[in-house]
């Protein structure tokens, strides 16, 4: 059994999401949304696919934070029973370099602002966060994170430095990896010196990727490709692999 720990299912029609569910080694995917409107459809989808789709709410920080915050904010709380996850949230690394090379301004204090309020739900509320961290602002994610008492914490397709990943371990933070596994070097590394018990696998599809995944459709099963690249990594057997980020997934949601 295999879960996919990081897939926008709202971007994808009914009928391939059943089409995935029709894998029967498919255990779950956690649901992740980038805003309000799809927050909902991640909700519908919980609802409509009972114990298979998991759903995170949040707001992706790669986007401008133009929306009414206010009714964003109340509809979370008005969902908090049905919400699984906060998420993804986090800061906008790559925008914000975007908007400085364009030579436009750009507010990082309302993203802060944003994050640090899905962080204190999440803490209020006692529920696991997935994040979007990419280099320099991992620290400052880990700085936040630290104010509060959440320890159910997963940083998605994690970009960082040696030091903040050791840092990260020490806090028994979750990792979880994408199938760029099979040829960024990068990523590779992380792999290699991460806890196994702290990893998880997904796809974040549609995301589209390279190598032997160029011009095919992101789905799930794709998942199976990185734990076995995984268990190269790691030099261990693939049912081992695959037991402990199974394991890991559950015990990241709760699941007994």
């Amino acid at each position: 059994m295999y879960w996919d720990a990081h897939i926008h299912l709202e971007k994808y029609k009914d009928s391939e999401i059943k089409q995935f569910l029709s894998d029967d080694r498919l255990e779950g995917m956690i649901a992740v949304s980038m805003d309000l409107p799809s927050s909902r459809r991640t909700l519908q989808l919980k609802r409509k696919f009972p114990g298979k789709v998991f759903a995170a709410c949040g707001f992706h920080p790669e986007q401008p934070p133009c929306f009414d915050r206010d009714r964003w904010f109340s509809f979370l709380n008005a969902h908090r029973g049905e919400i699984d996850v906060i998420g993804e949230a986090g800061l906008p690394y790559y925008l914000e370099r975007e908007r400085k090379k364009e030579g436009k301004p750009f507010d990082k204090q309302a993203y802060l602002h944003i994050l640090q309020t899905l962080l204190k739900w999440a803490d209020e509320w006692d529920k696991p966060v997935i994040l979007h961290g990419v280099h320099e602002d991992v620290p400052l994610i880990c700085d936040l994170l630290e104010e509060t008492s959440i320890r159910r914490v997963h940083f998605h397709w994690l970009k960082t430095d040696p030091k903040t990943l050791k840092r990260m371990e020490k806090s028994g933070y979750y990792v979880s990896f994408t199938p760029d596994l099979l040829y960024n070097e990068k990523t590779r590394q992380v792999a290699r010196s991460y806890p196994l018990e702290r990893i998880m696998a997904e796809t974040d599809g549609p995301w589209p990727f390279e190598k032997p995944f160029a011009g095919k459709r992101t789905e799930p099963q794709m998942v199976w490709a990185v734990l076995e690249e995984l268990a190269r990594l790691k030099g261990l057997p693939l049912e081992k692999v695959a037991g402990q980020v199974r394991e890991n997934t559950r015990r990241f949601l709760r699941i007994s």
